[in-house]
C-alpha cells in the first residue's frame, strides 16, 4: 500500500469533538485543518448512564459535517476514537452503529490508559526533544489522564474518572461558584489523585505540561488577567480562585480571556487542575497545543509506516507470558497460508482481518503461563482484560473471541457475536493448530482449503491421511465441532 500523504484523526471527546487533518512530510505531520464541535456528549449522560437523544443528535450532526470534510480519504488514512462518555454509556453500542454509518469510517472506543498513551504521543511530538522526564496532565470532559515519560516513550500512565464536564455538573449544576462547592470539588479531585500521587512523585519529572481545552483556557485567563505571563502557576491559580469566587460564576464578561463556549465547564476543570497542583506539588505547568487527536495522527502514521504500536504490544506479551515463539511462528505461518487459500477479501498485509489472525496466532498460548488445562480460556481472559497499548477495546474483544474459539468446543462461542469474517479466522487458526499439534516443524503435503456459504473444506492426499492416523482422527472430530454450530467442515481425500 502506498503511504497516504494526508491523514485524519477524529476525537469523540466527552466535551468536544475534534477533526484534525494533517499532511505527512519527512516523518512529521503538518496540520491542514482543525475542526471543533462542542457536542458535550458527557453532559448527555442520564442518571442510569445512557446517552440522551439530544446529545446523540448533536453528535451525529457533527459527524455528518466531518464526513463531508473526510470525503475522498481512504479508510487507512482516517482513525476515529471515542473516550470516556462512550466508555461508560450503557447504550454506546447502539449509538456507535449510527455514528459509524454517519461518519463513514470505523469508530474505536479506547481504554483510559490507551487514551493516556496517545495524549503523551501527541504532546511529545509537539515539544522540543529533551532528556528530562515530563509529566503530562490532560483534563478532558469525563476523565483526566496523567503520564510521566521521557522522549517519545511513556513510562507511567493513569486515567482517572473525573473531568471538567462531570465535575461541573456535579458541583456547579446551576453555574454558581460558591466557596463550599469549590472546596468539595477540589477535595473530590484530590481524593482521586491521592491513590496515584506517591508513585508519580517517586517517578519524578523535571517539567509539567498541560494539554487540551481546560489547560489552554486557564492559561489564557491567567494571561489576560495578568496573573501569569506564561503557562499555569500556583500563584496564578490562587488568584483565579479568588476571582471566580468573587464573580460567583464563570462569566465571560467578568473573567478576562474566557470564551463563552468554555464557561460552563471551567469551574470543574479549574478544581481538577488546582487539585493536581496540590497533590503533585507542582509550581509551574507549561501548556501544549497538542492533545489526543495529535497522538492519534502520529500513531496512525506509525501504522502506515509499519511502526505499529500493536506489533510492539504483541511482542511484549509473547515475552511477558513466555510464549513458545517457534511454535507460535509455525502456527502463524500456516494459519495465514490457509487464510490466503480461502480467498478472503482484503488488502494484503494491511488487511485488518489478516492482521488480527496474525496476532491471534502469536498470542493464542499466552494462557499456558497460567495453566495448561483450558489454557485457551486463560488466553482469552488476558487478551480481553489486560492493558494492550495500541489496541482499541473492540479489537481486544474480537482478538479474545478468536483465541477462545481456536481450541476446544466451538459451541461455547456459537452465539458470541461472530460474523462470517470471524468464523474464517477461527477456521484458519483451528486448522493450523490441529495440523501442528506435534509442536515440531512437520512436512505437510500440498493441500487446498476452500470456503463456501456456511461451510469449509480441506483437500488432502489420502495416502498422507493414512500415514497420519492421529491427525485424520482430529480432523474428523473437528468436523463434528463445526456441525455443532450449524456449519460444515468436510475433509476430502485426494489421490496423488
Amino acid at each position: 500500500m502506498a503511504r497516504p500523504d494526508t491523514l485524519a484523526a477524529v476525537d469523540l471527546g466527552s466535551n468536544s469533538f475534534h477533526l484534525l487533518i494533517g499532511r505527512v512530510s519527512g516523518g512529521q505531520i503538518y496540520p491542514l485543518d482543525n475542526l471543533r464541535e462542542q457536542v458535550q456528549l458527557g453532559a448527555g449522560l442520564t442518571q442510569d448512564k445512557r446517552l440522551d437523544r439530544a446529545s446523540q443528535t448533536r453528535a451525529l450532526e457533527a459527524l455528518a459535517r466531518y464526513r463531508e470534510r473526510l470525503r475522498g480519504l481512504p479508510r487507512d488514512a482516517v482513525r476515529a476514537v471515542g473516550t470516556n462518555a462512550l466508555r461508560v454509556a450503557r447504550n454506546a453500542r447502539e449509538f456507535l452503529r449510527e455514528a459509524r454509518e454517519t461518519l463513514g469510517f470505523p469508530i474505536e472506543v479506547i481504554a483510559g490508559r490507551e487514551e493516556a498513551r496517545l495524549i503523551y504521543l501527541g504532546v511529545a511530538h509537539a515539544l522540543p526533544p529533551a532528556e528530562d522526564q515530563r509529566l503530562v496532565v490532560d483534563v478532558g470532559g469525563g476523565s483526566t489522564e496523567l503520564i510521566v515519560g521521557r522522549g517519545l516513550k511513556p513510562r507511567l500512565m493513569e486515567s482517572l474518572y473525573m473531568g471538567c464536564v462531570s465535575s461541573s455538573l456535579k458541583h456547579f449544576p446551576d453555574g454558581r461558584i460558591e466557596k463550599r462547592a469549590l472546596k468539595a470539588a477540589v477535595l473530590e479531585a484530590r481524593q482521586e489523585l491521592a491513590v496515584i500521587a506517591r508513585g508519580y512523585r517517586r517517578a519524578g519529572w523535571q517539567e509539567a505540561v498541560g494539554s487540551s481545552g481546560t489547560a489552554r483556557t486557564i492559561e489564557t485567563v491567567l494571561a489576560a488577567s495578568g496573573f501569569a505571563a506564561d503557562g499555569i502557576t500556583r500563584d496564578g491559580l490562587e488568584r483565579l480562585r479568588e476571582l471566580l469566587l468573587e464573580a460567583g460564576r464563570a462569566d465571560p464578561d467578568r473573567i478576562p480571556g474566557l470564551k463563552a463556549g468554555r464557561a460552563a465547564v471551567l469551574p470543574g476543570g479549574f478544581a481538577i487542575i488546582y487539585a493536581v497542583f496540590d497533590e503533585l506539588d507542582i509550581g509551574r505547568m507549561r501548556v501544549s497545543e497538542a492533545a489526543l487527536r495529535h497522538g492519534v495522527l502520529y500513531d496512525l502514521l506509525g501504522r502506515v509506516e509499519h511502526h505499529d504500536m500493536r506489533e510492539a504490544t504483541v511482542a511484549e506479551f509473547m515475552r511477558r507470558y513466555h510464549v513458545d515463539a517457534a511454535q507460535a511462528g509455525r502456527v502463524r505461518e500456516l494459519a495465514l497460508r490457509i487464510y490466503e487459500q480461502l480467498g478472503a477479501p482484503g488488502r494484503g498485509e494491511n488487511d485488518p482481518d489478516r492482521l488480527l489472525l496474525d496476532w491471534a496466532a502469536r498470542l493464542a498460548e499466552v494462557g499456558l503461563s497460567i495453566a495448561h488445562a483450558q489454557y485457551h480460556r486463560h488466553s482469552a481472559y488476558v487478551l480481553s482484560n489486560a492493558d494492550m497499548p495500541g489496541f482499541s477495546r473492540a479489537e481486544q474483544q474480537r482478538l479474545a473471541r478468536i483465541v477462545l474459539a481456536h481450541r476446544g468446543k466451538l459451541d461455547k462461542v456459537g452465539g458470541d457475536g461472530l460474523d462470517d469474517g470471524d468464523w474464517t479466522l477461527v477456521f484458519a487458526l483451528r486448522l493450523a493448530s490441529t495440523l501442528l499439534r506435534r509442536r515440531t516443524r512437520v512436512r505437510l503435503p500440498s493441500f487446498r482449503a476452500l470456503r463456501g456459504e456456511g461451510r469449509f473444506s480441506l483437500e488432502l492426499p489420502k495416502d498422507w491421511l493414512a500415514r497420519n492416523a492421529l491427525t485424520a482422527a482430529a480432523l474428523e472430530s473437528e468436523a463434528r465441532q463445526w456441525e455443532a454450530v450449524g456449519r460444515q467442515f468436510v475433509v476430502r481425500r485426494m489421490s496423488q
